[in-house]
């Protein structure tokens, strides 16, 4: 039997799984204590279900700490950046596309140098040493231990990152070092944001696998423990300690293949909707719909191979502005139940509005009795506005759609949405995230740029395969169960050589699950 759960913003949610076989779930308010948050989650499926922790054979956790901390600008570390990329590559300087409040929560810790390559592996110009340690001098005048490196073509020749990391770690011992080629792909400054974010959020994510782990020992439980990342397959506790940026989307991609289990519907919208986002994306053959373009993460662009999601301020915390006319994207998180109005707080939130429209029950009705009711109607109306609108970006054509609502937030909808042919919301909605996780499989995942004319495509293809088969066994998939999911190649007209770039993802079960 598996445990999977969800450790949102707002509300932790778990499930015990047999199988395929929910037997049985628990949604709480999250603590601002994570570790005894879980303790609580695992308490309440295990004592219903009246099993032992020796018969759990794996927790699969899901969080969505890490996208809410950049989307609220919150426990972000100050953070520095080192570029090789000199003498090209200075007119579009790191953060540059920035959103003003984001790039001000990092710091203004940015530095180019000599280095870099070209996709065939010629050198832009030698790494410049000197200018490195100049870098590293004032990175340490600042007393800043989250550092980002990037060089450009890094994916292909990684040789200069991995001098920089070197040299700064000779430097500083404890520096957090997130190198771009480990984190993102092709496109150096979508690859650089993203092991900004990373770097950024390596403190909150040593508390929080920390806090994952004391929670499960807690609870004498010694099987093996697992985090959901953003292409929806598995990673170690290790692993998401030093990479916490790729479990962005991570809940919603679980929200999206839990509504898939849930409903039955193989084609349709999913709208997740939690404390403070409500994450939109599609089901395609009851799989989420990749991205083929860049990711928007807090309003930075990434290129992390992830499922297509757009996130919007709104949740069940979200605080009300404007008179009703602006929602969020500030929310009171796992506070709402002491924050709220309908909970006896002095804070105006989405769920209140939901309360004092009489779609939901939930809280004490005297609580928003007071409300000028015109407020109230233009709360409501722009919170279906902000669903719809999303939908309308997501949907594949214009035609109305299949919407299926999950998540403890659904219940801020209760009116029709013009963008939907008919409006879903399945039996254990609230935790159809943490269904997703308790099923989640394990990945490997390879890019390569190749020269056809050196090697045949066949050779090359052969060779990634095998190099990405290799990754997921190693990370604890059953070979008998590998399948490729995702073949990518693209020719690169750019470059000579008839050069292409290819990228395979192959996905297996646990092997313990068989």
């Amino acid at each position: 039997m598996r445990i999977g759960i969800d450790v949102g913003g707002t509300h932790t949610d778990a499930v015990l799984m047999d199988g395929a076989r929910i037997v049985t779930s628990h949604k709480a308010l999250t603590s601002s204590d994570v570790r005894r948050g879980l303790m609580e989650a695992l308490d309440a499926v295990m004592l219903e279900a009246q099993i032992n922790a020796d018969a759990i054979d794996a927790v699969m956790i899901g969080t969505t700490h890490f996208t809410n901390a950049v989307i609220e600008r919150k426990e972000l570390s100050q953070t520095a950046i080192i570029r090789a990329c000199l003498p090209t590559g200075s007119g579009l300087p790191p953060k540059c596309d920035w959103p003003a409040d984001l790039s001000a929560a990092l710091g203004d810790h940015a530095y180019m140098i000599g280095g870099g390559h070209l996709f065939n592996g010629k050198e832009i110009a030698p790494l410049d040493e000197r200018a490195l340690d100049d870098a590293i001098d004032k990175i340490i005048d600042q007393d800043i231990k989250a550092i980002a490196v990037a060089a450009s073509f890094s994916p292909a020749v990684a040789n200069h990152e991995l001098l920089m990391a070197k040299r700064i770690r000779q430097r500083i011992p404890d520096a957090n070092i997130s190198l771009s080629h480990e984190i993102g792909r092709l496109g150096i400054l979508e690859r650089e944001n993203a092991a900004l974010l990373n770097a950024s959020l390596g403190n909150l994510a040593a508390r929080v696998v920390s806090s994952m782990q004391a929670a499960l020992e807690q609870r004498n439980l010694t099987c093996p423990f697992y985090v959901s990342q953003n292409d929806g397959t598995l990673m170690s506790a290790d692993y998401i300690a030093r990479y916490p940026a790729l479990t962005f989307s991570s809940g919603p991609t679980n929200s999206l293949r839990g509504a898939a289990v849930l409903t039955g519907i193989s084609d349709a919208i999913v709208v997740d909707i939690g404390g403070t986002t409500a994450d939109v994306g599609v089901l395609a053959n009851g799989f989420p719909r990749e991205s083929n373009s860049y990711i928007d993460v807090g309003g930075v662009r990434t290129n992390f191979r992830m499922p297509d999601i757009l996130s919007i301020g709104l949740g069940g915390g979200s605080l009300v502005h404007d008179d009703g006319g602006r929602l969020g994207p500030q929310s009171v998180g796992h506070r709402l139940v002491s924050a709220g109005l309908a909970f006896g707080g002095a804070t105006l939130t989405a769920t209140d509005i939901a309360v004092a429209n009489g779609s939901t029950a939930v809280g004490d009705m005297t609580g928003v009795a007071h409300l000028d009711a015109g407020l109230v109607e233009r709360a409501t109306l722009t919170m279906h506005a902000m669903i719809d609108e999303a939908v309308d970006k997501m949907r594949p054509s214009e035609q109305p759609v299949p919407v299926i609502l999950v998540g403890g937030g659904s219940i801020l909808i209760s009116r029709h949405l013009q963008t939907a042919s008919t409006v879903i919301r399945p039996e254990h909605a609230g935790v159809a995230n943490a269904i997703g996780a308790a099923i989640a499989q394990v990945g490997g995942e390879v890019e390569h740029i190749v020269s056809y004319s050196r090697e045949s495509r066949e050779k090359a293809m052969t060779y990634a395969t095998t190099q990405a088969r290799s990754k997921a066994i190693a990370a604890g998939a059953d070979p008998d169960t590998l399948r490729v999911l995702d073949i990518e190649e693209t020719t690169m007209s750019y470059m000579d050589d008839d050069a292409a770039k290819i990228r395979i993802k192959v996905v297996g079960n646990l092997r313990q699950f068989l």
